[in-house]
């Protein structure tokens, strides 16, 4: 299993495949890696000897944002909008969709499991409610 910017990938897996499993790394973003050093898109990630992990490591570094940096300027972008009072800083601080999506129904891995409003009652409780009003 190579180890790149800190992150273990796949050895079974393509190294196109496996590029990905670093954060910010898609499939457009792999194959123009590999196109770059010149490395065979055929080739497992265990295959890879020490020079090209090396050499992919060091393109990475100099040329994109991945990992932690790009983590953090993510989160940075997300509190100055938050900070400015968007509409959209204003969504994230709610934990609602930012970018329009419909809340009535949906939304629910923003705004995480239903709750139910108001008292859930069982059938006694119903029962002596109903007995108490005809009273």
């Amino acid at each position: 299993m190579p180890r790149i910017m800190g992150i273990d990938i796949p050895g079974r897996k393509r190294i196109g495949y496996s590029l990905r499993y670093i954060y910010g790394i898609g499939p457009a973003r792999a194959e123009e890696i590999i196109a770059k050093l010149g490395i065979d898109p055929a080739l497992r990630a265990d295959d890879l000897s020490s020079e090209q992990i090396t050499a992919i490591a060091g393109l990475l570094q100099e040329q994109y944002t991945v990992e932690g940096d790009l983590r953090r300027e993510t989160q940075s972008n997300i509190r100055r909008l938050i900070s400015i009072g968007s509409y959209r800083g204003m969504r994230h601080r709610r934990g609602l969709p930012v970018r329009g999506q419909r809340t009535k129904t949906n939304a629910r891995t923003r705004k995480g499991g239903k709750r139910t409003i108001g008292s859930v009652r069982g059938k006694e409780a119903r029962a002596a409610a109903k007995a108490a009003l005809k009273k």
